[in-house]
């Protein structure tokens, strides 16, 4: 484990959007005790508050942003568009998976243990999305309708945006025994019944192609929260644990 107290974070580039700064984030680093070892950044899972608070000050300031902005995450489909930059103690109170900003430092934050982080960086570098998307967010087209909304609302052509998901579960451990109860035939292309697995990945990558997004524009880092426990918080490993945070922001 990193022996450092900055929570330890991977760097995304998008190509030829130099003015993005983008980061996904692990469970190494910061103060936090078990089970919220390490880096844990949410207030809401039982940890420790001023833990909480000395991680996501290291976290920002080892990278260099200027403002700390959240949402309060509820596997739904609304994207909060420029809210009023924030600090590392605030906690948000607006209900949203999704928020968009054009405002130069000011860091877009999406808390996971097993959702998707998604980035979207239009090619002028100037507008930004983060989308928390989990099983319930692909089945509300949430990818999809997270770019329409943004495109819509700073008058953008989806075809001239870059994506990227991180680190989540990985299709090999997307198990969902209640398949036809909570999917539906709609989603039976991305469904192995053998195993009652689902590839999410590939779900969010035709749901994001369906947004406009080009598919050479489109980037995952395969990394699965499930298999790599040591580097990332599992939900369903773990029910008690902490969410490390994916961060995306315009430089400057």
């Amino acid at each position: 484990m990193n022996t450092s107290k900055s929570p330890l974070v991977i760097p995304f580039a998008f190509p030829g959007i130099d003015n993005v700064g983008c980061h996904f984030g692990t469970r190494i680093g910061g103060y936090s005790a078990d089970p919220f070892y390490q880096a844990n950044v949410s207030f809401d899972q039982g940890d420790d508050d001023k833990r909480v608070l000395s991680n996501r000050d290291a976290l920002m300031k080892s990278i260099g942003f200027a403002h700390w902005q959240e949402v309060r995450q509820v596997h739904g489909t609304t994207v909060a568009f420029d809210p009023e930059p924030a600090g590392v103690a605030a906690r948000s109170t607006v209900e949203a998976d999704g928020l968009a900003t054009t405002r130069p430092g000011q860091a877009l934050i999406i808390k996971t243990a097993d959702c998707q982080p998604i980035f979207v960086a239009h090619k002028g570098g100037k507008h930004v999305l983060a989308l928390h998307c989990g099983w319930r967010g692909n089945v509300a087209g949430f990818p999809t309708r997270g770019v329409a909304a943004f495109c819509e609302k700073y008058g953008l052509d989806p075809a001239d945006c870059s994506a990227v998901r991180g680190p989540s579960l990985c299709p090999a451990h997307a198990e969902f025994k209640n398949f036809d109860a909570e999917f539906g035939p709609a989603f039976a292309d991305y469904f192995t019944p053998d195993t009652k697995t689902v590839d999410l990945w590939h779900l969010t990558r035709d749901q994001l192609q369906a947004a406009g997004i080009k598919e050479r524009n489109i980037y995952g880092l395969d990394l699965c929260t499930y298999s790599l426990v040591d580097f990332f918080f599992c939900y369903r490993k773990h029910q008690k644990t902490g969410r490390q945070a994916s961060i995306i922001w315009i430089r400057g």
